[in-house]
């Protein structure tokens, strides 16, 4: 894997800043712990005590620094993200919020729907987001005669939490010709009762129908949730998106299903110079062989919008029970989920794009799913051996123990989201069993040498970087349950490498990004306590007050009176 080398992108800045505050968590290993930073055009000059850093600026030649005395705070690299999705998360802060804070039935869910509706001008669509079926009183998805008390008269779409699929009304498998007799799409279901009839559920690729005749398509390389909007409205939603994760501490962020849709609003954000957070962007794998006759071949980009690799899917989705366990679900034996691809022509997608030297990033969930992803990378790197390939698996839900091993000798790294098992982790154990109180083994792979990364998912979860350490530290769900041994568990310094370092890691981002030393860009969250030495339970509960990029203060939760002109134009 080539390591991304980005052109400066900094803004014009020559006043040196000196940044003080009660501790800083560097994750430099040659010096973990500080007390002030020198920065100076969007990187870090030096690292130490105040002395240090005066010293280091007037050995250059710089004049003296401004200072920003942080107080009491407690300084961390800023949030690496390395698995989330932005516009997605962006886009549906626009639909209706049908999680379970919000709705506990589905009548509930229906009232929810009704009263957007009735605020929609006619022939819009009608969308909502975040129901679990197994969290809901009737303990199962909705049905599209359910949806249809919402509307008849336009599309209804009620997105599951995963976003791998969700239910329509009858409206919208009128509108686009699906029937009883409509074969399932490869990768994709529509589901059907036991006298064979639609129930409006539908996952994975069958949500290509959503996206209308002109919108993108992705084939069986995924779960389709690209649904357009006017350009304009894509850009707020963006905007919005950022403002969230700079306010969580997050300063980097790996898109991780990148379209045509996304990848054009992100080169208008970058023309307006509105990306206030670095995103890494993961092509989705349909798009793989135009990007090798393209010449593709490697990292390309500048320090806050760059091309980090491709993204597959091998099966689907834990929440929503389209994960493959060929043996059925406990929770519903006739359900087995399913893989996107056969192995054999999976194995030929992997091995093109690792001959090319491009990093890749699947999805898997189910041990079957996962053996068809070692096993895959296990050949490619057989055919070109490569040290450095990086090749990721997200979510990586239950690896078998020798599956661990194995990874740990290809160099494969998981990229986990433990607010996932925070979220809905009881439901992993309804929906597989025993084996699910796994999920997402992190002290297993700690125990194997197997770095650890841990990201949001957003917007299946939150971009809440507290939150997702909290989770990976105590493995106690939403409801105060413990899921699993404490060997599963990792310590508060492990979950802070796993979200900075780790991350900038697993992007290629580690020479730049990740810690706070010199010659590294100076990005880094500003919180009130330190997570280290909190109560475990207590973490997601620590205020960011402050969020920087590049030197650049772009978020504060309380900003002061006493702020600088100088300051006040950073914010």
């Amino acid at each position: 894997m080539r390591k991304l080398r980005t052109f400066e992108s900094s803004p014009v800045d020559y006043v040196p800043q000196l940044v003080r505050a009660a501790t800083i968590h560097t994750m430099d290993p040659g010096r973990p712990r500080a007390t002030a930073l020198l920065i100076h055009a969007g990187r870090l000059l030096a690292v130490g005590d105040a002395t240090d850093c005066y010293a280091a600026a007037a050995g250059l030649g710089l004049p003296a620094p401004s200072e920003q005395d942080l107080g009491d705070a407690v300084v961390v690299p800023g949030f690496v993200d390395a698995h989330a999705h932005p516009l997605m998360y962006g886009q549906l802060k626009t639909w209706v919020d049908c999680g379970p804070g919000r709705a506990a039935s589905i009548p509930e869910i229906i009232e929810l729907l009704r009263e957007r509706a009735a605020q929609t001008p006619n022939g819009l669509p009608v969308r909502g987001y975040g129901y679990e079926h197994v969290n809901l009183a009737e303990g199962r998805h909705p049905t599209r005669h359910e949806l249809d008390q919402v509307a008849t008269d336009r599309e209804v779409y009620l997105m599951n939490a995963s976003g791998h699929g969700g239910v329509v009304n009858s409206f919208t498998f009128e509108l686009h010709g699906v029937t009883e007799q409509t074969p399932n799409p490869a990768g994709g279901e529509y589901f059907r009762d036991e006298h064979g009839q639609l129930t409006g559920e539908l996952s994975d690729a069958a949500c290509n129908i959503l996206t209308g005749i002109e919108g993108v398509k992705v084939g069986h390389h995924g779960p389709n949730f690209h649904l357009a909007d006017a350009p304009e409205e894509h850009l707020r939603q963006l905007r919005i998106a950022q403002e969230s994760f700079l306010a969580g501490g997050v300063t980097t962020i790996g898109d991780c299903q990148v379209s045509r849709r996304e990848f054009d609003m992100y080169l208008r954000l970058a023309e307006e110079n509105q990306l206030k957070v670095r995103v890494n962007m993961y092509l989705l794998s349909h798009l793989l062989d135009e990007a090798a006759d393209m010449g593709l071949h490697g990292q390309f980009g500048n320090a806050f919008l760059s091309f980090a690799g491709f993204k597959f899917y091998a099966d689907g989705t834990l929440g929503g029970w389209t994960a493959y366990f060929p043996d059925g679900y406990v929770g519903d034996p006739c359900r087995t989920g399913q893989l996107y691809h056969d192995p054999a022509d999976y194995a030929d997608l992997i091995s093109k794009a690792h001959g090319l030297g491009l990093q890749t990033a699947t999805h898997a969930q189910s041990p079957t799913a996962l053996e068809m992803v070692i096993g895959a990378i296990e050949r490619a790197q057989g055919e070109r051996p490569d040290a450095d390939a990086r090749h990721r698996i997200e979510h990586c839900g239950l690896p078998t123990p020798e599956q661990i091993r194995r990874m740990s000798a290809a160099g494969i790294l998981p990229v986990n989201q433990p607010q996932h098992y925070y979220n809905w982790g009881e439901g992993v154990k309804d929906a597989v069993g025993t084996p699910g109180e796994r999920f997402n083994p992190l002290g297993e792979f700690v125990d194997a040498g197997v770095p650890v990364t841990i990201s949001s998912d957003a917007p299946v979860a939150e971009p809440l970087p507290l939150e997702a350490m909290q989770a990976a530290v105590t493995r106690v769900t939403r409801n105060g349950y413990r899921l699993g041994p404490d060997g599963l568990r990792i310590t508060a310094l492990q979950a802070l490498e796993a979200h900075t370092i780790n991350a900038a890691r697993a992007l290629g981002r580690e020479d730049d990004l990740g810690s706070l030393s010199p010659g590294k860009r100076a990005d880094f969250a500003v919180l009130a306590a330190d997570p280290l030495a909190a109560d475990p339970e207590l973490m997601s509960q620590i205020p960011v007050r402050q969020t920087w990029v590049d030197g650049v203060r772009r978020f504060a939760a309380d900003p002061t009176p006493s702020t600088t002109t100088k300051e006040a134009q950073h914010v």
